[in-house]
């Protein structure tokens, strides 16, 4: 049901005529071509969007040449041919070089939009944002839904600033998922972070849980089953659960990832005056999950540190084929 069938208040488009856009006739920038970024890269070439590209590998140029993308030479070139820039990059200080010591930022033409998908900074994409030249609107979108939900256009972004930018780019962020306008620049990050400490804490825990049940002689699988139709369901449980069975503890997102965004967090939580024990929690869980696997490893780690512990396996028999893969 409709919030304004809940409410009996209209919604705010209410009898505004629907945003209608070409998207063919759009000139699209995109860098910052990893694990996230090429696959919504694809997404939007898919829809016969033009998308020029820039990556500092010239094998993912490539790969997104072959489906239809325009190499640039360089992030200034990209950023000054395009309506609408979008930027996916691993940290913010990889944001900060290609926007401000790359000059894509001051490349941007008038009436042109940067859309930056990166988990950033909030404070960051704000200090960026006022020095982008006049007429350069900005909009933070950070994405969840992994890699497959890239792939497979059933992200759900995260979006900060201002209205009427969110709706001249929403026909394009359609191509990549769920766009949910979260408020004023910058609030985009802090929505995303959220999510990412519940799913953070989720992580740790659920080794926990699976070795409590197999410590007490429950089977896994059985085990796994009651969780799902429990009130310990969750995404980590559906989604992330198969890549400890399987063993490979999902290396689309590396451990020293997982501390870049829980050290956002922590930053956010700051400003709560009160003590956060459950993310703090996850900091520690993280971080030696880290210090004994190395940065690179895969994010479940954290469920593994729990198994060598333990002397358990979470191995599960299964054709426990990669979401990304599927």
């Amino acid at each position: 049901m409709g919030e304004s069938a809940r409410t009996g208040v209209a919604p705010a488009n209410y009898g505004r005529p629907r945003l209608t856009i070409n998207l063919q006739n759009m000139e699209v920038g995109f860098i910052g071509l990893g694990n996230m970024g090429l696959p919504m890269c694809k997404r939007l070439l898919a829809a016969q969007v033009h998308v020029k590209v820039f990556d500092i590998n010239s094998g993912v140029i490539s790969l997104a040449a072959d489906h239809g993308a325009s190499a640039s030479k360089s992030v200034a070139e990209c950023a000054s041919q395009v309506d609408v820039l979008f930027t996916s990059l691993p940290r913010p200080e990889h944001v900060e070089k290609v926007m401000v010591d790359s000059d894509a930022l001051q490349n941007l033409k008038s009436g042109a939009i940067w859309v930056d998908l990166t988990t950033n900074r909030k404070e960051l994409v704000i200090e960026l944002a006022s020095k982008a030249p006049q007429g350069v609107s900005v909009l933070d979108s950070p994405v969840t839904g992994a890699v497959d939900g890239a792939r497979n256009g059933r992200l759900t972004l995260f979006v900060g600033g201002d209205k009427s930018s969110f709706d001249r780019v929403s026909p394009l962020l359609a191509n990549l998922g769920k766009a949910i306008h979260c408020g004023s620049l910058g609030s985009g990050n802090v929505v995303k972070l959220v999510t990412n400490q519940l799913w953070f804490i989720a992580a740790a825990a659920i080794g926990e849980g699976f070795a409590t049940g197999i410590a007490n002689g429950v089977e896994l699988g059985t085990l796994w089953g009651a969780i799902k139709e429990s009130v310990g369901d969750s995404f980590v449980v559906r989604h992330d659960a198969p890549s400890i069975f399987a063993g490979h503890y999902d290396p689309s997102f590396s451990l020293e990832l997982c501390l870049k965004d829980l050290g956002l967090i922590s930053e956010l939580g700051q400003q709560v005056d009160a003590d956060l024990p459950m993310t703090a929690a996850a900091i520690s869980a993280f971080t030696v999950a880290r210090d004994r696997y190395g940065a690179n490893a895969a994010e479940l780690h954290v469920a593994k540190r729990i198994e060598d512990d333990a002397k358990i396996t979470m191995r599960l028999d299964g054709n426990w084929t990669p979401p990304w893969e599927a």
